[in-house]
């Protein structure tokens, strides 16, 4: 017989915290001089409890987890105690340690991709940690794999197991990570931001395993976020961190309904709210003029790229529809708020609106994109770029955005150079000073460059970039969504503003449905490169009709632990079909499908149920199943 593992000697005692730390101080020596990263917390964790260490970014959430179970940087130094069932992890043998830590406590972290190894399959990855933890080979390792694979509800398990981690989706990803976490049956799970990345129903299915776990093998859970939504639907306690140390503690509902703390009341007041759009203090849109001008007229755009699909030499080109005959307008001082998940064409209908993705040319619309009257695809590249000055964009991540070679004046004030190259070096400056003050920024900041800043004041430079010339829209692309709550709130109330000073269009792009109601006076929901709603900000969350608008809806975690106790659940099964697929629009309208995945298909209709309120056909029987 195999030895026995050296952690069964711990003796565990059902009554004790699994985990336990005590006075945990995590210092990092760096040329600069100590940073005092974690400050001697204190925290248990006991089975079958949810806890939530939330703060903003740097505030010590994932240290003081890493550091616990031995996962530190050489130039970091631990000390205190994390104890496992009374026994120290950090004065624990190595062999011991990586035994417990990768079979009685594991842990998933924010980016899957990053964490699964490219050149290894999903098979051979999980067959390694069960040879490693567990002695099993072979046909059991296989058998073991695919029942974790479906347990964490990833369908065809037999073929996952021969794919790689490119071959997947984020959402299918980050379950594969869950699934390895459970190979060992362990007694803590520690999920570092698990769902940040993920569209809202891929995150709805995430926290829906999670739970089922805790409450199925009572699991304790340790949950890093900063998303408040996700805390008041999955944990019972909840840490609040800020500068290394706890600040508050307490229940889930003395946290959300008792704050005592005013760092704590910030990131409840921060936390945008799909079922309070305008919020006491918080700047509101101002209502859109019956007679404002139209400024953008898009009309069935397409955009089609041709992928080769099959092996071998004589593989066929399929047309992937990323957009697939959208049309809407845009008047002057509106927001669009455009939503969906990933791969629903977002991103790729903005490109194509300022000419940077190729537009499939239609008899159906001889001219797709209209601004100010003028067809764009008719224009010449020269007055593309002269009429590039009216509409701008802000990019989901300000620092790939920004030129790390020029300074924060120079980026800002590249587009007066360009377009008004009337304008005089000392006009320049001025305007550039004045325009960064205006969105928050000392006027010191002209000299420094990008990585001398935090990621909100690179976010306030592109939008600093982006307004400069007083454009007549704005696209944001993701502008808020890799921003901490405290900061994303900040960048919101500045773009109202903004709106309200400039009378700038905005098209605003997310899929937190959440940001978008607070921002937006219509929205429009994409479904692979078609629309299946598009209605007043009111009208589509309270009285959704399209079952994928109401599914995205009731997917999002609100900061309420009573709402999201008592909310109901609307689940779609699996992952976003291939839009290759030509039967994959037809998800909600099956009914018309023909069972060829190249054959032509019907396009569902926009139906208008009332003023405004456009909805897709779809059948009663589907939305029922959905729901």
């Amino acid at each position: 017989m195999p030895e026995a593992p050296e952690f069964m000697s711990v003796s565990r005692n059902p009554d004790s915290p699994i985990l336990e730390l005590k006075n945990l101080t995590v210092d990092f020596a760096t040329p600069d001089g100590v940073v005092n990263a974690v400050k001697g917390v204190s925290l248990a964790i006991n089975a079958g409890e949810c806890v939530g260490i939330v703060g903003e970014s740097g505030s010590g959430k994932s240290q003081t987890c890493l550091s616990a179970v031995g996962l530190v940087a050489d130039n970091g130094r631990v000390s205190g105690e994390a104890l496992y069932h009374g026994e120290d992890l950090l004065r624990m043998r190595a062999g011991k340690r990586r035994q417990i830590l990768g079979d009685r406590i594991t842990m998933i972290f924010q980016d899957p991709l990053t964490s699964l190894t490219p050149h290894m399959t999903i098979g051979d990855q999980m067959g390694e940690v069960l040879a490693l933890h567990k002695k099993i080979t072979g046909e059991k390792a296989r058998q073991r794999s695919i029942e974790l694979l479906e347990r964490v509800r990833i369908p065809e398990g037999a073929r996952r197991l021969r794919q790689f981690p490119h071959e997947l989706s984020g959402g299918m990803r980050q379950r594969v990570m869950i699934a390895m976490a459970l190979l060992g049956d362990p007694e803590l799970l520690i999920a570092d931001e698990p769902t940040t990345a993920l569209d809202v129903t891929v995150q709805a299915q995430i926290l829906d395993i999670m739970a089922d776990l805790k409450t199925e093998q009572n699991m304790g859970i340790a949950i890093i976020t900063h998303d408040m939504g996700v805390v008041a639907r999955m944990c019972d306690r909840v840490m609040v961190m800020k500068d290394g140390e706890f600040v508050e503690s307490g229940t889930a509902d003395e946290i959300f309904y008792n704050p005592q703390q005013d760092y704590t009341r910030m990131l409840l007041d921060a936390m945008p709210r799909i079922d309070q759009p305008d919020r006491h203090g918080r700047p509101a849109i101002r209502p859109v003029p019956a007679d404002a001008p139209t400024l953008l007229e898009v009309d069935e755009v397409k955009v089609h790229y041709p992928v080769r699909v099959g092996s071998g030499l004589f593989r066929k080109k399929k047309p992937l529809r990323a957009v697939d005959g959208v049309s809407f307008n845009l008047k002057r001082g509106e927001t669009l708020g455009v939503v969906g998940e990933s791969g629903c064409g977002k991103s790729t209908l903005a490109r194509a609106i300022l000419q940077f993705a190729p537009i499939k040319k239609d008899s159906k619309s001889e001219k797709p994109v209209v601004w100010l009257g003028k067809d764009l695809t008719s224009q010449s590249k020269a007055k593309i770029r002269a009429l590039r000055k009216d509409f701008q964009i802000i990019f989901q991540d300000p620092l790939a955005a920004l030129d790390p070679r020029m300074t924060i004046g120079a980026s800002i004030a590249e587009p007066l150079k360009t377009h008004k190259s009337n304008l005089g070096t000392k006009e320049i400056n001025a305007r550039v000073r004045s325009l960064l003050e205006r969105v928050g920024l000392p006027g010191a900041f002209l000299n420094r460059y990008p990585h001398e800043l935090s990621g909100g004041q690179n976010q306030r430079v592109g939008i600093a970039r982006a307004m400069i010339l007083e454009p007549e829209m704005v696209i944001c692309d993701e502008a808020v969504s890799a921003l901490d709550v405290s900061v994303q709130a900040q960048i919101i109330d500045l773009l109202i503003d903004l709106q309200h000073d400039f009378g700038t269009s905005l098209i605003f792009i997310s899929h937190d449905l959440s940001v978008v109601r607070e921002v937006s006076h219509r929205v429009m929901v994409l479904y692979l490169g078609q629309i299946v709603e598009l209605a007043d900000r009111n009208a589509i969350y309270e009285d959704a009709r399209h079952p994928y608008t109401r599914a995205l809806i009731l997917a999002v975690p609100t900061p309420d632990p009573q709402i999201e106790k008592s909310k109901p659940r609307v689940r779609l099964e699996g992952d976003l079909p291939s839009p290759l697929d030509t039967r994959a629009p037809l998800r909600f309208l099956k009914s018309k499908v023909i069972d060829d995945p190249d054959a032509v298909q019907y396009r569902p209709k926009l139906i208008e149920v009332s003023p405004g309120h456009w909805v897709a056909e779809h059948d009663p029987v589907e939305e029922a199943t959905a729901a």
